[in-house]
């Protein structure tokens, strides 16, 4: 069986259990207004196959096209359940997973939807490395998500990451940094959305 890395931090899934009943209040309302202007790019295209990965409770979901075919996956279970109640006019297909070790073949996705993933997980390069393969060449990843900027000190964000990468989402992850790990995708656009450029809607196209 292929290993799954989350399961390193038991404290991680323990806590989005727990949390799934809360997370709609919380999270919901602030971004809803970012999540709608990345995911604008999918509405002019034909229908395409899309992978949302670490899709939550699926809070993307009712802001999508309906013209393309979704793969909504998630490691928790409480939050998978959520989700599928947001689905029911799709076409879409809810899987169990882990988005550092993705279950499915390379190539098989025309676009990559990673919102609010990349600075959760414990291996944001892994995460992101693990997009870019079930890509197909010429896709496109739409990631929206907080980021520390290079060099950026930022030492009560760093601090406080010492406790909330345990149980919730990580402070400290650049993206400057994850992007070199995967040279095949480059950057098409990058747009503060969030928080004083703390949260960035960034556009990725995988190269060849």
């Amino acid at each position: 069986m292929s290993p799954q890395p989350y399961r390193q931090n038991p404290l991680l899934r323990l806590s989005y259990s727990l949390i799934a009943p809360l997370y709609d209040l919380v999270i919901e309302r602030p971004m809803r207004g970012a999540r709608r202007t990345s995911l604008a790019a999918l509405a002019g295209d034909s229908s395409k196959r899309v992978l949302i990965s670490g899709a939550g409770t699926g809070l993307d979901l009712p802001l999508l096209p309906t013209h393309h075919h979704y793969t909504a996956l998630d490691f928790n279970p409480a939050m998978l359940s959520r989700a599928k109640s947001r689905g029911e006019k799709f076409n879409v297909e809810f899987v169990l997973g882990d988005s550092m070790n993705l279950p499915f073949d390379d190539a098989q996705f025309d676009h990559v939807v990673l919102h609010l993933i990349v600075a959760v997980v414990p291996e944001p390069q892994r995460c992101l490395s693990e997009a870019a393969r079930v890509l197909k060449p010429g896709g496109t990843i739409l990631l929206f998500d907080k980021f520390l900027q290079a060099q950026q000190r930022a030492p009560m964000r760093r601090l406080f990451n010492i406790v909330t990468r345990r149980f919730a989402t990580r402070m400290d992850v650049v993206f400057e940094e994850v992007l070199r790990a995967v040279p095949e995708l480059e950057v098409v656009s990058d747009v503060p959305m969030l928080a004083g450029g703390w949260f960035r809607g960034i556009v990725l196209r995988k190269v060849g």
